[in-house]
């Protein structure tokens, strides 16, 4: 399927399994969702659940071992310049002696290619895109200088200078300030009104809850898919969390302390 400049991207997972050794149990098992293009889509499970594995999987960053993924209807990193992808924070060198400016402009090299030098509209881009996180004053700061909240706000602004059709986030809320997770959560709004797909993962079932539309329950394998209400039951989240569930005196749920209500409360509040 030739992508179309503009559409939102679309997801689409055919019974996909992931394995990083044959020998060990797999990674994903057998996922199959459609993910329809505009949706703004919170990834949630325990650690160890695949949701940065079917991340780089999307990307392309590791193969399918069976099934089929597609964005866009084409394979996944076929089409480098619709999907942005931020990683966690800690899978990046911080002390590459870059500046904010020039790291943001790394999203402009899919589109451009190694060997064509920026121009002025690809500046602007660059400069549009940190304005839209409050970067742009620190634009000749080096990435390293830089707060927790601060890079990932510039590695956002990195991915919005793709002019992506879909947007991959993994935890991004971890660890930074409040004023970053406003910052991020405000631009999602913003992106949604425009029809881009988006996919982020977290661990705060109230966030998901309240601020996506869609959530995605994983716990290797895929346990439920649909509207916050339809995927945070207790069934579903006992299913998908197991023993890090614990049922409080007063008959509530927590998960893994990261869930600051009671879990079938979660839905009463959407």
């Amino acid at each position: 399927m030739r992508e179309q400049d503009g559409a939102p991207a679309d997801v689409a997972l055919e019974h996909v399994t992931v394995c990083y050794d044959r020998r060990a149990a797999p990674a994903l098992d057998d996922i199959s969702v459609h993910i329809a293009g505009g949706a703004h889509v919170a990834v949630v499970g325990p650690n160890g659940a695949g949701k940065s594995t079917l991340f780089k999987a999307l990307v392309g960053l590791l193969p399918v071992s069976q099934g089929r993924a597609r964005v866009h209807g084409a394979s996944p990193g076929a089409n480098t310049v619709c999907v942005a992808y931020v990683p966690q924070r800690e899978e990046v060198d911080w002390h590459f002696p870059v500046t904010v400016f020039d790291v943001v402009m790394m999203g402009r090299y899919g589109r451009l290619g190694w060997l064509k030098p920026a121009g002025h509209a690809d500046r602007e881009i660059v400069w549009r895109s940190l304005e839209q996180v409050g970067m742009a004053g620190l634009a000749r700061r080096s990435i390293g200088d830089l707060s927790g909240g601060q890079q990932q706000r510039v590695f956002l602004a990195r991915a919005l200078a793709q002019q992506p059709h879909l947007l991959i986030m993994d935890e991004p809320f971890t660890g930074v300030d409040a004023t970053t997770q406003q910052v991020i959560l405000d631009l999602l709004h913003h992106l949604k009104q425009t029809g881009m797909t988006a996919l982020i993962s977290t661990h705060d079932l109230r966030l998901a809850a309240t601020r996506f539309e869609r959530v995605m329950l994983l716990n290797r394998r895929l346990v439920a898919y649909g509207a916050p209400a339809e995927v945070f039951t207790p069934a579903a989240l006992a299913d998908a969390f197991g023993g890090q569930m614990l049922m409080t005196p007063d008959g509530a749920w927590v998960v893994d302390q990261c869930c600051p209500a009671p879990a079938h409360r979660l839905v009463e509040e959407v």
